[in-house]
């Protein structure tokens, strides 16, 4: 006849059997000898990877408003909100030649209600300022960068219409920790623009190399 009872069953049930027969060894009388053996371990905390990280100061915008318009140009002039790039990285984990970018880059101008009146990004441009020391001189603001319609200073007259540097680092290993920055916004048109209130978002995006 065929047993209904599983393997593990049976073999806890022979294990039983088996130790149910074995005599335990004599004790001795009065107390045992015992011997203690301290058992230690330092458990250090975990250790969480750093990163570079960007971050921009509550804002609800950046409202230009006209300054400095002149016979050749409309000028209408704002400051950027602070950016902050803090890199929280210890020294062995930046690899060599590790270096990090904030770059900006502006879309049209679309005139509120007419989406056919624009001005373009090469009208917009700005001037970036480092706001925290550099103790290395390897964390710099960009270049600034001039509308089409150049402002006088030489600066490129390129507009934000490509990506340009708001802040960098050449070598992120020489400065770890957080440095801010923010730039003068100066929109330059010709001075027959046409009236109206024009909207637009600047992009800004932070790059980590090695």
């Amino acid at each position: 006849m065929k047993s209904n009872r599983t393997p593990q069953i049976l073999a806890v049930s022979v294990l039983a059997l088996a130790l149910a027969g074995v005599a335990g060894p004599a004790m001795a009388d009065g107390d045992p000898d015992n011997s203690g053996i301290e058992v230690s371990v330092t458990i250090e905390p975990l250790r969480v990877p750093g990163q570079v990280s960007m971050t921009v100061a509550d804002n609800s915008g950046v409202t230009l408003a006209e300054n400095g318009s002149n016979a050749a140009a409309r000028q209408f002039t704002g400051t950027l909100p602070t950016v902050t790039v803090s890199d929280t990285r210890l020294p062995d984990e930046i690899p060599a030649g590790d270096f990090w970018a904030v770059v900006g880059q502006s879309g049209q101008l679309v005139a509120t209600g007419d989406p056919a009146k624009t001005i373009g990004p090469e009208y917009l441009g700005w001037t970036p300022h480092l706001l925290t020391g550099s103790s290395t001189g390897s964390v710099a603001p960009g270049e600034p960068v001039s509308s089409v319609v150049s402002d006088g200073t030489g600066a490129p007259a390129v507009g934000l219409q490509g990506q340009e540097l708001l802040v960098s680092t050449a070598n992120s290993a020489d400065e770890i920790g957080t440095h801010q920055v923010n730039a003068d916004l100066a929109l330059r048109t010709p001075v027959d623009v046409a009236a109206g209130e024009y909207h637009s978002t600047l992009t800004l995006s932070l790059f980590n190399q090695s």
